[in-house]
């Protein structure tokens, strides 16, 4: 069995999320969001992990202009353990950082990475998949991916394909040599992908050591690790004060395109742990607790003003005042102080295109 006193968490805060405006938006991104109970997704993120390490094992990667916002929401994580990154530069950096970070803390960690802007329903197999998979990546020296066991044909998600079957963890628990990699296929393709049952969700849960995920990215892109070389023998409190030139002459790349599409040495493990990415108003409904009337109302506030009359199924996100509804039906009404959102439930994915418009015509205080 792994030994828990090396196992440590990287999550990724950085992220946007256009889909769900106007409540994400640049200052307040979705993962700072309450969208399904009292606590933001970043304090259901960090709750859920703790599960498997504890606090003061768990590193947050974060953008510089959220670091306080993080302070404030985990204030259980060690403040040193907030890296802030200059800017950014997708998942690839981000993940080698937080890996040469508990390195730094620790030669023989092993990291879990997540993002803070997922929601996961059954946490004790969450739990329970993530031990298997510390265990993996400690006593292999493997890459491993979390695929998510698919529920649905979803052209929004890439697929991982697994193979041959390698070794059993327990009853439930196997482990499988990856395949292929697909990125976001059509509708045909992701209906032909379920009926095989070897396609997972890639969800960028993976697990490995910090010192397996180096030897990779010297194989696979060496040139990330060398901007990254003098992080590689620095102490942890000394790591802020090195990114800015790092960040400055880094590649924008994927995690995926960068190592997991390359690596050799990847298995995976299914989870079966009600995932969701929470991508867009669709799915907050859907995850919602619904009145009599299938209706979600949901605030940021304590109390939450909503009056609705011959109203169904709908999504209120209120914001202080007092919305009322009368014969409305399936529609998300999003409230905020500037400004008040309207859609169709069945358009939810459209939201993006009102970010975009705004964008073209220069628009920044709304985005």
């Amino acid at each position: 069995m792994t030994d828990n006193q090396h196992n440590y968490a990287v999550l990724l805060a950085g992220g946007g999320g256009t889909r769900l405006w106007p409540k994400s938006r640049n200052q307040t991104p979705k993962q700072f969001l309450r969208l399904t109970g009292k606590d933001t997704m970043t304090q259901v993120a960090a709750n859920r992990v703790t599960k498997v390490v504890p606090w003061e094992k768990v590193i947050v990667v974060t953008n510089k202009a959220y670091i306080e916002e993080i302070r404030t929401e985990l204030p259980l994580v060690p403040p040193q353990n907030i890296i802030a990154e200059p800017e950014k530069k997708d998942t690839a950096l981000a993940m080698l950082v937080g890996a040469l970070y508990a390195k730094a803390l620790d030669p023989q960690a092993v990291i879990m990475n997540g993002a803070t802007d997922h929601l996961v329903v059954d946490e004790a197999e969450f739990v329970h998949v993530m031990k298997a998979a510390l265990q993996v990546a400690s006593e292999n020296k493997q890459l491993v991916a979390v695929g998510i066991v698919p529920t649905r044909p979803e052209t929004g998600f890439g697929y991982i394909k697994i193979g041959e079957p390698i070794k059993k963890i327990d009853s439930n628990t196997t482990v499988f040599q990856v395949e292929s990699f697909t990125e976001k296929p059509n509708m045909a393709t992701a209906q032909a992908f379920l009926s095989t049952r070897k396609y997972f969700w890639n969800a960028n849960m993976y697990v490995w050591s910090a010192s397996a995920l180096e030897a990779a990215f010297e194989a696979h892109m060496p040139e990330m690790l060398k901007l990254c070389e003098s992080l590689r023998d620095i102490a942890a409190k000394d790591f802020q004060a090195e990114l800015s030139a790092i960040y400055a002459k880094a590649t924008a790349i994927s995690i995926d395109y960068a190592i997991s599409e390359k690596a050799t040495n990847l298995v995976l493990i299914p989870g079966d742990f009600g995932w969701n990415d929470v991508g867009d108003w669709k799915v907050v409904y859907e995850l919602g607790t619904k009145d009599l009337a299938g209706n979600v109302v949901i605030s940021d506030s304590e109390e939450i003003k909503a009056l609705t009359i011959a109203s169904h199924n709908n999504l209120i996100h209120a914001d202080g005042r007092l919305i009322g509804l009368i014969g409305v039906e399936d529609m998300i009404i999003v409230d905020t102080p500037e400004i008040l959102m309207i859609v169709p439930r069945s358009r939810s994915q459209d939201v993006k295109k009102m970010v975009e418009r705004l964008k073209e015509e220069g628009k920044k205080e709304y985005l």
